[in-house]
């Protein structure tokens, strides 16, 4: 079984040669394999295709896929049109417990919801007059699907979904957050989400002026407190700290206990404390994807970091995600880049104490602490954004900022905006160490106001490691990445520290990330939106230990490194509270 894919919004035939046609041995021997449609794109015919490749290499824009699949994915659950995306299978809901799908971006994690949801009916791959509701439950009969399927064609299923991207809600509604949470407050749960959310301060400020973890925060209350049969939830975790991770996730947990729950979730600490089975989707982003059946969590997580599905035999990843135990290694011996003084910055309602520190050449430098305790206002500080208390800094080196929010307020194109900002993009250096890590070819003809929250944050990521510049701080770079991508991200970032004998200050939430990166962490205390005081740089183990300890929460590692969150009051939690070892604790130890 072979598909072909043509990605329409790359697919350009006015600024090329039509490359696709000209050189396809197939249309050279007078067959119509590829022709320019009615729409003015290409179209590609599956049955003709032989699948040379030809026309995926020639294609000036990546605007082509052809993939031969494996024999048993013959029929798709849902396929959007000629050419289009793929899916096959569907994760299942189950009453009384949290569902995780854990996968890149466009593989196919939203279509599922909307199957799941009753606002897509599945074609099963029926291009032409598409698939009747019996011919959907004739092929799911026997299934744990079919009761679930059936319920959905006969529009039994009111559904609640937290979208991905939170910044589209201040577009559809311009009240209050409390104006907000009153229109959805069905099952009179409103007040014990706002208290544990922490949400009293915020009611009477406007949704467009709340910042990306307030807006988060009413969004998780918003779709937890409808009354619905399923429960969707999309990306918990960016812009919230550990603390307010940890608080979401319960609160899922005690809803899951009546209503059938599925989360997508990048963060796998959380989406392993979480979640009861995970469905992994692997396949080929916005060209084919494959959702498994579920999986023990523990399990999917280990295959998923393995890169090879066991049940499945299906290697999908060429590199296994490994984690060092770095806490009981000799730290490198760096040269100092540049000592920051002792800083205070004032504000009206918050004050930020820093006592000063080093960073190396060379180094990744990891910065942690709750939301509202001074990071940003930090890295501000030091890239010369905000001056402190006393004038400006004086640190005598280039500084390279990508800030916590990105925009994307210009309609050039990706490709422009990074040749403006650097004049090595046509290098094979630009090209290997920054474009293909952070996938940005297929991307580079569209325009920046037209990006999802996940490519903006690769072109953020980009034009800040695209200057020239001694220190780069990269403000929660992980949000709105998958799991892949986050990967990517912190090899790129490492071998780039080490290349350019710079330094790297990264600011994110993401533990497993932080745990791949950093070679010391910077830890922030204090009383969040309060006070804020900057402690360290501390070795790994040390920084942490103060870091989870100040918030309560204790990680232990598995066999294969990978930290875990321990349930709270649990025999390993207590255990390793008391000896003091919040981190890096394993069994073996």
């Amino acid at each position: 079984m072979r598909i072909a894919i043509v990605h329409r919004e790359r697919c350009h035939p006015r600024k090329c040669g039509t490359e696709c046609i000209h050189y396809c041995p197939r249309v050279r021997t007078g067959d119509e394999t590829i022709i320019i449609g009615e729409s003015k794109k290409a179209e590609i015919s599956e049955e003709l295709c032989v699948g040379c490749g030809i026309c995926v290499k020639k294609c000036p824009f990546d605007a082509l896929d052809i993939i031969s699949l494996p024999e048993e994915l013959e029929v798709p659950t849902h396929r959007y049109g000629k050419n289009g995306f793929a899916l096959y299978g569907l994760p299942i809901p189950v009453p009384g417990k949290v569902t995780g799908i854990l996968g890149a971006n466009g593989i196919g994690k939203s279509t599922s919801v909307k199957i799941l949801s009753g606002s897509l009916q599945p074609n099963m791959g029926d291009l032409e007059s598409g698939a009747s509701w019996d011919e959907v439950l004739k092929k799911f009969a026997g299934t744990e699907l079919f009761d679930y399927l059936k319920m959905v064609s006969e529009k039994q299923i009111k559904v609640s979904l937290k979208p991905q991207y939170i910044d589209y809600i201040p577009k559809v509604f311009t009240g209050t957050a409390e104006e907000l949470l009153r229109t959805t407050d069905e099952r009179g749960k409103l007040d014990q989400y706002v208290s544990a959310l922490k949400l009293d301060a915020i009611l009477d400020r406007k949704i467009d002026e709340l910042s990306g973890g307030e807006l988060q925060r009413v969004a998780i209350a918003a779709c937890l407190s409808r009354v619905a049969d399923f429960y969707f939830l999309d990306e918990i975790t960016p812009f919230l700290d550990i603390y307010q991770r940890m608080v979401t996730a319960r609160l899922i947990r005690d809803l899951a206990v009546e209503k059938p729950i599925v989360i997508v979730e990048h963060d796998l600490a959380i989406l392993d404390m979480l979640a009861d089975t995970v469905h992994v989707g692997y396949g080929r982003p916005s060209v084919f994807g494959v959702i498994t059946r579920p999986k023990g969590v523990r399990i999917g997580i280990n295959q998923y970091l393995d890169g090879f599905l066991h049940e499945e035999n299906v290697r999908f990843r060429e590199y296994a995600v490994v984690f060092d135990k770095r806490a009981h290694s000799v730290e490198a011996m760096r040269n100092v880049l540049f000592t920051f003084p002792p800083m205070t910055k004032t504000y009206p309602a918050f004050s930020l104490g820093v006592h000063g520190g080093e960073v190396r050449r060379g180094e990744v430098l990891g910065v942690v602490g709750a939301n509202g305790i001074g990071k940003s206002t930090f890295a501000k500080l030091l890239a010369g954004v905000e001056e402190p208390d006393g004038g400006p800094n004086d640190l005598k080196v280039k500084v390279s900022f990508k800030p916590q929010y990105v925009k994307g307020d210009t309609d050039a194109t990706v490709e422009l905006l990074l040749r403006g900002i650097t004049k090595k993009f046509d290098s094979s250096y630009y090209q290997h160490e920054i474009v293909e890590p952070l996938s940005l070819n297929p991307i580079l003809q569209s325009p920046v106001n037209t990006l999802s929250g996940g490519e903006l944050q690769r072109v953020a990521i980009a034009a800040c490691l695209s200057k020239d510049a001694d220190l780069y701080i990269l403000d929660e770079p992980s949000a709105h990445l998958d799991v892949e991508q986050r990967v990517k991200v912190t090899r790129m970032i490492k071998h780039l520290a080490e290349g350019r004998d710079a330094g790297i200050m990264v600011i994110d939430h993401d533990i497993y990330m932080i745990d791949m990166i950093s070679e010391r962490i910077l830890v922030f205390e204090g009383e969040p939106g309060r006070h804020g005081e900057a402690a360290g740089p501390f070795d790994m183990r040390e920084g942490m230990n103060r870091f989870l300890q100040n918030l309560g929460v204790t990680f232990r590692r598995d066999k294969t490194g990978r930290p875990r969150i321990n349930k709270p009051d649990s025999f390993l939690d207590r255990e390793q509270k008391t000896n003091r070892e919040y981190y890096y604790y394993t069994a073996e130890e």
